[in-house]
C-alpha cells in the first residue's frame, strides 16, 4: 500500500511539474517571421527558398562546437550553392558583459567585410577570452581583429565607440521576445531548432525546407540554457 501511495505522489508531482514548466516557460511575444526582421549579418543568396536564423552565445561551448564543425559544412552545401540564406544573430544571457562586447566587436568587423571570420575567430578563441574584462578584453578583441586582416587602430576606435552595442542588446531582447531559452538556437523558415546537432541531421532538416516540406522543429539538440 506504502509503495503504491509512493508511485501515486511521484507521478503528481511529476505532472505538477510539467504543468508548471509549461505555464511558467518564457512564452513568444512576437511571432517566428520575426526572427528575420531587422538582421544586419547575413551570408548566402537573398532569393534563397530555405532561410537559417541562427541565435548564439559566443561563450556557449555547443554554439562553439555549431561554428567550427557543423557550420562549414552547412556553407560548402547550402549556402555557397545559393540554396540557403544565413543570418546571425547575438544572444547574450544576462550579465555577461563580456559576450556582448564580443557581439559588437563581431559588428565593427562587418564593417571590413570580414564579420564571419571574426564571428568564426571568437568561437575558435573562446577559451582565450572568456575570462577578460574592460581594457584587456577590447585588447584581445582588436589583436584578434589584426590577425583576420583588419587594422587594430581602426577596429578599436570602432569598438570604443560604443556604437554597436544597441544592435547587440536589440538581438537579446528578440530571442526573448521569441521565447528562446538556450543556444544555439534556430529558426529554418520559421520553424524553431533547439541546440547543437550533428551535421547529418542538418541535411535533413535542409533537404526537407527545400523539398517544399515543413521540417519537424525542436528535434534533439545538445543547448546551453539561457541564465537570468
Amino acid at each position: 500500500m506504502q509503495r503504491t501511495l509512493f508511485i501515486a505522489v511521484a507521478l503528481l508531482a511529476i505532472v505538477i511539474a510539467a504543468v508548471l514548466f509549461m505555464v511558467l516557460r518564457p512564452q513568444p511575444s512576437v511571432s517566428a517571421a520575426d526572427a528575420t526582421k531587422g538582421a544586419k549579418f547575413a551570408i548566402g543568396n537573398p532569393e534563397a527558398k530555405v532561410t537559417i536564423v541562427d541565435f548564439s552565445n559566443y561563450l556557449c561551448g555547443h554554439c562553439r562546437d555549431h561554428s567550427n564543425n557543423v557550420f562549414p559544412l552547412i556553407k560548402r552545401d547550402y549556402i555557397d550553392t545559393g540554396k540557403v540564406r544565413y543570418i546571425f544573430r547575438d544572444f547574450p544571457f544576462g550579465g555577461q558583459e563580456n559576450v556582448i562586447r564580443a557581439g559588437e566587436a563581431a559588428a565593427c568587423a562587418a564593417d571590413n567585410n570580414l564579420y564571419v571570420e571574426y564571428h568564426e575567430a571568437l568561437f575558435r578563441a573562446q577559451l582565450q577570452w572568456a575570462g577578460l574584462s574592460g581594457a584587456a578584453l577590447d585588447n584581445y578583441f582588436a589583436d584578434l581583429a589584426g590577425q583576420i586582416g583588419i587594422a587594430p587602430a581602426t577596429f578599436s576606435q570602432c569598438l570604443q565607440s560604443g556604437s554597436k552595442r544597441a544592435g547587440v542588446l536589440a538581438d537579446q531582447k528578440l530571442a526573448g521576445e521569441l521565447g528562446l531559452t538556450g543556444t544555439p538556437s534556430f529558426f529554418v523558415n520559421g520553424e524553431k531548432f533547439t541546440g547543437q546537432r550533428p551535421y547529418d541531421s542538418w541535411r535533413e532538416i535542409l533537404d526537407k525546407a527545400l523539398a517544399g516540406q515543413t521540417p519537424s522543429g525542436n528535434q534533439g539538440g545538445t543547448s546551453s540554457p539561457a541564465k537570468p
